[in-house]
């Protein structure tokens, strides 16, 4: 079973948006209203908080009947992920306004509208199709959605339920070694013995302007430079996302069905770069490797595909050819690699990527054979 979340763009009427800020407006309210109740009486049963609660929701703040159940389960749920998480039980605060939907009673797909339940009525809302077929044939199942303001825009963030069967290790028919770095940000190796190269010097100069404008406004220290600091940080964030959304999208679309995908595993990659000069640490340090990994999985599994992590221990030393392993095989300023033993050369990236494809082939010869 695979539940991603489809993030849907709707087009919502001048007339009609009004109408979509109070109700998310008024639904924060009610979360904050209720949350301050539950803080004090640390009461998160939702019948126990429906007989305390549920008219004198509905009477304050105007909720239709499934808003005011939807309200309890916003506030009971983010009490329990708290509390789940490790926290100290606190006051917790709605900040951004916004709506939980129950599928087929406050929001439902008709006629390729959306229909959405709001304290204004049922709006029905064209949304954005391209790009998002795939999720509306009948085997993905709707959850609970949540309706967002963002950027100027409206979404629909859906969580959607999919029967997916795993691919078996034995049916694997193509190997792909992926080599996470900056100047190449990935590259790829297949069993075809090709190489591909996703170029990464247009973002490390993005991602240089954006250190060089921080530290610009850091300096300032001003109301006005600390809420540009904060627009920054998002508008990078988006950015770094988007980007890891086109590569993977990329590797998941250009090998066939019963592709292994073979990563390396970079979690330890700020203990790792703590030697990194400092001009270079912030590019390596803060580029998303383990988000990359998490959209490379969701993504393979929807497309047939399998994802495997390995100890990255001398896949940048090792030669692919005669497997001599030494530091000195690799020149890191000059990002080649050049076997002491047999001479073998070629891009450092590459190398690692090659190196991953072995250990590929490698894994399934353990795990189909149990040797």
């Amino acid at each position: 079973m695979s539940t991603i979340t489809a993030k849907i763009q709707l087009y919502i009427p001048n007339d009609q948006v009004e109408i979509l800020f109070r109700t998310t407006k008024t639904y924060r309210e009610a979360c904050n209203f209720l949350s301050g109740l539950v803080f004090t009486t640390k009461e998160l049963n939702q019948r126990k908080l429906n007989d305390l609660y549920y008219y004198e929701l509905r009477e304050r703040f105007g909720l239709k009947s499934q808003m005011a159940q939807s309200v309890m389960k916003t506030v009971i749920a983010r009490y329990k992920s708290t509390q789940s998480n490790g926290h100290d039980w606190g006051l917790i605060k709605f900040k951004l306004p916004e709506y939980d939907l129950v599928w087929n009673r406050d929001y439902s797909l008709n006629q390729n509208l959306f229909s959405i339940n709001t304290l204004g009525g049922r709006l029905k809302l064209r949304y954005e199709k391209q790009g998002m077929q795939h999720f509306f044939d009948d085997h993905w199942a709707f959850g609970t959605a949540k309706l967002v303001h963002k950027h100027k825009k409206w979404f629909l963030y859906i969580p959607m339920t999919k029967e997916i069967p795993e691919l078996e290790f034995t049916d694997v028919n193509n190997i792909v070694g992926v080599d996470l770095g900056i100047n190449f940000l990935a590259t790829t190796y297949d069993s075809q013995n090709k190489t591909t190269f996703y170029n990464g010097r247009t973002v490390k100069h993005k991602r240089g302007q954006y250190k060089a404008l921080r530290k610009q406004l850091q300096r300032r220290q001003t109301p006005s430079a600390r809420k540009r600091l904060k627009q920054i940080g998002s508008r990078e964030n988006r950015y770094v996302i988007d980007v890891n959304h086109q590569i993977t999208k990329a590797l998941v679309s250009k090998y066939p069905k019963g592709t292994l995908f073979v990563l390396e595993d970079l979690s330890g990659i700020r203990a790792a770069t703590e030697k990194v000069c400092v001009q270079q640490r912030y590019v390596s340090v803060s580029w998303a490797f383990y988000q990359f990994r998490q959209l490379l999985e969701y993504k393979a599994q929807l497309y047939g595909h399998q994802v495997i992590v390995i100890d990255p221990k001398y896949t940048s030393q090792a030669c692919p050819k005669c497997g001599h392993v030494e530091r000195g095989n690799r020149n890191k300023k000059m990002h080649t690699f050049e076997c002491r033993n047999c001479s073998y050369r070629s891009n450092d990236d590459r190398i690692g990527a090659m190196n991953l494809y072995r250990k590929g082939i490698e894994y399934i010869g353990t795990v189909t054979t149990g040797v």
